[in-house]
C-alpha cells in the first residue's frame, strides 16, 4: 500500500503524485474583519500576548517599510499521520532565508520508505509583502509556477493554462511568512473571528485561501510549550483539506504545528521540535 506525504495544497502519493479537485476561482489578496462595520474599530483591539519565558530563542524580526519580517530561521518539526487506517511517522525542516531585498524558503517532509517532497519559494520583499518569482513542488520530479508580475499572470510548467496573477497573490508556501508577517505587523488581525483570504498559486493551479482567526491558545509541543495563535482553513467542497494552523509569536509568527485532515479520517500533524540557525 502507498503511503502520502502531505502539506498544506494537496496531498501527494509516493511514488506517484495526487491532486485534489480545483477550489473555487481565486480572488484578490483581502484582510477583512467578519463584520465588515467593525472594520473602523480595528485600532481599539487589545495588543496580543507574547509567549512565554521558556519559549526559543529566535533571530530579530527585520522591519520593512510597513513590514515586520521574522528573522532568519530553520524550523524542524516532528510529523505523524493516517493514510487509510496505517500510522506513519516522519520529519520535517521550514527553511526560511532572507536579506531585506530578496527572500528564499523550503519547506522539506520525508521519511524512510515514503520518500521526500520539498517545496520553494523565491523572491522578492516589498513594503506590502513577499512578492514571489518561483514556486517549485518536487516529489519525483519537479513542477513549478512562474509569477510574471508585469504581465500580471501565472506560468506553470506542468503544461496547465495560465492563470491571472491578483495584487498581493502568494505560493503555497510564501504564505505562511506573509501571514507571520502580516500579524507581526498589524496585532488588530489577530483579533478572534477576522478572515483572511488571498489568492494561493501552487504548481498545478491557482485558489483562494481563506483563514480564521479562532484565537490564542498554548501548546505543549516535542520542542516546548508555546503561545500560538489559531488560524483554520475550512473544506468549502468535497475532498479539500481542513487546515489548522498554530503561528507562535516566540518563532516570528511562522507555524509552531499544522494541522491537516480529510473526511475520510486521514490526517497530518507537523509539530514543531527544534530551531536551528538558517
Amino acid at each position: 500500500m502507498a503511503s502520502t506525504l502531505t502539506t498544506l495544497d494537496t496531498p501527494v502519493q509516493i511514488p506517484v503524485e495526487q491532486s485534489v479537485p480545483p477550489e473555487a476561482e481565486p480572488t484578490p489578496a483581502q484582510s477583512v474583519a467578519s463584520n465588515p462595520d467593525q472594520a473602523s474599530q480595528a485600532e481599539n483591539v487589545p495588543e496580543v500576548p507574547v509567549a512565554q519565558a521558556d519559549a526559543p530563542a529566535a533571530q530579530p524580526a527585520t522591519s520593512t517599510g510597513n513590514l515586520a519580517l521574522p528573522g532568519s530561521t530553520r524550523l524542524n518539526y516532528t510529523i505523524t499521520g493516517t493514510v487509510r487506517g496505517v500510522n506513519y511517522h516522519a520529519g520535517g525542516e521550514l527553511l526560511w532565508r532572507h536579506d531585506g531585498a530578496q527572500y528564499e524558503a523550503r519547506l522539506q517532509i520525508g521519511a524512510f520508505l515514503l520518500g521526500t517532497r520539498v517545496q520553494s519559494s523565491r523572491g522578492q520583499i516589498t513594503d506590502q509583502g513577499l512578492r514571489p518569482k518561483r514556486f517549485s513542488d518536487k516529489v519525483r520530479s519537479e513542477v513549478a509556477a512562474h509569477f510574471v508580475w508585469e504581465q500580471g499572470k501565472i506560468i506553470f510548467s506542468a503544461n496547465k493554462p495560465e492563470a491571472p496573477l491578483e495584487p498581493g497573490a502568494q505560493d503555497q508556501l510564501s504564505v505562511f511568512i506573509q501571514l507571520a508577517s502580516m500579524f507581526a505587523s498589524q496585532p488588530m488581525q489577530a483579533s478572534t473571528g477576522t478572515v483572511i483570504a488571498m489568492q494561493a498559486v501552487g504548481a498545478r493551479e491557482s485558489v483562494s485561501w481563506r483563514f480564521e482567526v479562532n484565537g490564542f491558545e498554548r501548546l505543549q509541543l516535542p520542542g516546548g510549550a508555546l503561545d500560538v495563535l489559531k488560524i483554520t482553513r475550512s473544506p468549502t467542497r468535497p475532498y479539500d483539506l481542513k487546515a489548522e494552523l498554530w503561528l507562535a509569536p516566540a518563532l516570528g509568527w511562522l507555524p509552531a504545528r499544522i494541522r491537516l485532515s480529510q473526511e475520510n479520517g486521514d490526517f497530518v500533524d507537523q509539530q514543531w521540535s527544534e530551531t536551528e540557525a538558517p
